[in-house]
């Protein structure tokens, strides 16, 4: 009882209202203490335990002559932030939670932590990969949003801001399991394509630049009708509902997807990227791209933007996907260009309005098994749920 009580009013004092976050109050200062005492955390665990929880491809990164002094300095801010808060803040959960998270980091062995010889299961979870994308996403998009907001009163830690989180959290640690399940069909292809080498050849002798156009508007294109596809078909539309069901739209709501369609997802639009013979960094542009370029979709941020929309996707543009107004249903299902739903006649972007609500009207369980599960145990239930705010 005194864990799920603790637990409850560190979560009331993450999501406080504005007037009580104010400059000052040491909520800030607890919440960075908090962010950085997780991230140095999770980092020292994947130092600790390579084998486990450390990404490959971040190795570049953490062989790094300054970063352990960096990960020491992020846990010695989070410490200094959360004293901070301790003082200043009649509620003590932020501060507190902050400083044992810290603790525990030290305890686990802090910067100068040496790697531990562990068995290699061949299997890791990107630990570290969710720390390094949390910190440059969030860093990117919640300033940008509060800087530039399409709904000013909408909070930091909105409503389902945990779920959200949650998912973001799988998808980054699953990043292995998900790409060699994403990847299968390509190297499928690419194995039994040996004849296709002179046409792979000529592809990698064009232009990067162009090369890079050529995969967006693939991609674009074979996104496109799968999505549509996923909306068409009521069971493929129990999977991507989930994605739907968000009620409040920012950068972090793009995560909220159903691990089969991930996989699905990724396998259909990777295929023109890896089996036509672009250059590996075309394909590695493109995916840190796509990866901004989803979250900005998604992102609290406003403008219009009338003309551009017609033919480069903004936040309005896809904000009008994921509508609950009837006008909203099975729309805008391209990611870049507009002009392809243009082409199939789902085009939807009324002058100066942005949709009054968000989510779907089915009654879509809030947890993630639930969510999980959905597409077994849906029964398209309308909900009576009043929107987010």
């Amino acid at each position: 009882m005194a864990k799920r009580d603790y637990l409850q009013n560190l979560m009331r004092d993450l999501e406080s209202h504005t007037e009580v976050r104010r400059f000052g109050s040491g909520w800030l200062s607890g919440f960075f203490g908090l962010l950085f005492a997780v991230a140095g955390l999770f980092m020292v665990v994947a130092l600790r335990f390579p084998d486990w929880f450390a990404t490959p491809e971040l190795e570049i990164i953490k062989n790094w002559g300054g970063f352990r002094g960096l990960v020491h300095a992020i846990l010695l801010v989070s410490y200094g932030l959360s004293l901070l808060s301790l003082l200043l803040r009649p509620r003590k959960a932020l501060g507190l939670t902050a400083l044992m998270i810290g603790l525990a980091a030290i305890l686990v062995g802090g910067s100068n932590v040496q790697p531990q010889e562990t068995r290699d299961w061949g299997i890791f979870f990107g630990l570290d990969f969710f720390v390094v994308n949390l910190l440059v996403t969030g860093f990117m998009f919640a300033p940008l949003e509060r800087a530039f907001p399409h709904r000013r009163t909408q909070r930091l830690f909105r409503t389902e801001w945990r779920e959200d989180l949650f998912y973001y959290l799988v998808s980054t640690m699953f990043v292995q399991v998900l790409g060699f399940l994403a990847l299968a069909p390509s190297t499928i292809i690419n194995e039994n394509t040996s004849n296709w080498e002179a046409f792979r050849a000529g592809v990698a002798s064009l232009p990067w630049i162009v090369q890079f156009l050529i995969v967006i508007v693939a991609s674009d294109m074979a996104q496109y009708w799968f999505h549509r596809t996923f909306h068409r078909y009521p069971f493929l539309w129990g999977f991507h509902a989930v994605h739907h069901s968000a009620k409040s739209m920012d950068w972090l709501a793009g995560s909220r997807m159903h691990f089969v369609e991930i996989i699905l997802l990724r396998s259909i639009t990777s295929l023109p990227l890896f089996t036509l013979g672009f250059a590996p960094s075309v394909m590695q542009a493109y995916i840190g791209f796509v990866y901004v370029w989803s979250s900005l979709l998604h992102a609290n941020v406003g403008g219009n933007f009338n003309r551009l929309g017609h033919w480069i996707a903004t936040p309005r543009f896809h904000h009008w996907h994921h509508g609950l107004e009837r006008e909203a249903f099975d729309v805008n299902f391209a990611i870049h260009f507009p002009w392809i739903d243009k082409m199939f006649g789902t085009f939807h972007l009324p002058k100066d309005r942005w949709p009054e609500n968000y989510g779907i009207p089915e009654d879509v369980p809030r947890s993630y098994w639930g969510q999980f599960l959905y597409p077994w145990t849906r029964t398209g239930k309308k909900t009576d749920e009043t929107p987010a705010e």
